[in-house]
């Protein structure tokens, strides 16, 4: 059974992190499982429009080693996220983190362009950041999740982002409540399911 995507972590790069579970005993119940699965995600995300998942999907079809290629630079731009996030979240990002996710954000700006937008009759020029050749490569669904990182870890909510305070979670979020204390991704799962090893914890 497909696990479902949740869209719960504020910002479309921890989003892409929240698609597996970060145990102690390692990587568990994987999201993307494939090529596909990562359109599928990154469609809900809202990182691609759905015209243009739709095409990456069929431009996979018919090249399957170069979608595997791309599905795997995903899961390393995942684990990329994911450490320099929790680094981030512990107090500072170390330069390896930071040197491995320049890495992984040069090839996205290499598509990034500034074009005119559409304007409304009798308003004057505006412009608009886009990407290039979205429809032509696989990774494109990636380029728009690295600005976003880029774009969160620079801005005053980098000090906002936490780790889920369950055990064996692992996901992430940026913390945008009022009082700044959110400790669970979702009150609803870890929150109660800690609560409940609490009880039992002091029960026995």
């Amino acid at each position: 059974m497909e696990l479902p995507f949740k869209y719960i972590g504020g910002d479309p790069a921890i989003d892409l992190v929240n698609t597996v579970d970060w145990t102690s005993h390692g990587l568990k119940a994987e999201r993307l499982e494939s090529y596909e699965r990562l359109t599928w995600w990154a469609e809900g995300a809202g990182v691609v429009p759905p015209r243009v998942a739709a095409a990456l999907r069929r431009q996979a079809g018919g090249n399957h080693q170069q979608a595997e290629a791309a599905h795997r630079r995903a899961l390393r731009a995942r684990e990329i996220l994911s450490r320099l996030f929790r680094e981030i979240a512990e107090g500072g990002a170390s330069a390896e983190a930071l040197g491995d996710f320049n890495r992984s954000l040069a090839p996205a700006l290499d598509h990034l362009r500034v074009t005119p937008a559409p304007s409304a009759r009798g308003v004057g020029q505006q412009l608009q950041l886009g990407w290039e050749d979205r429809e032509k490569k696989l990774e494109s669904m990636l380029w728009p999740v690295l600005w976003s990182a880029a774009s969160l870890v620079t801005s005053d909510e980098a000090s906002h982002i936490r780790v889920c305070g369950s055990e064996d979670c692992g996901w992430m979020f940026v913390d945008r409540s009022r009082n700044g204390l959110r400790r669970w991704c979702q009150m609803e799962v870890c929150g109660t399911m800690e609560k409940t090893r609490r009880r039992r914890a002091s029960a026995a």
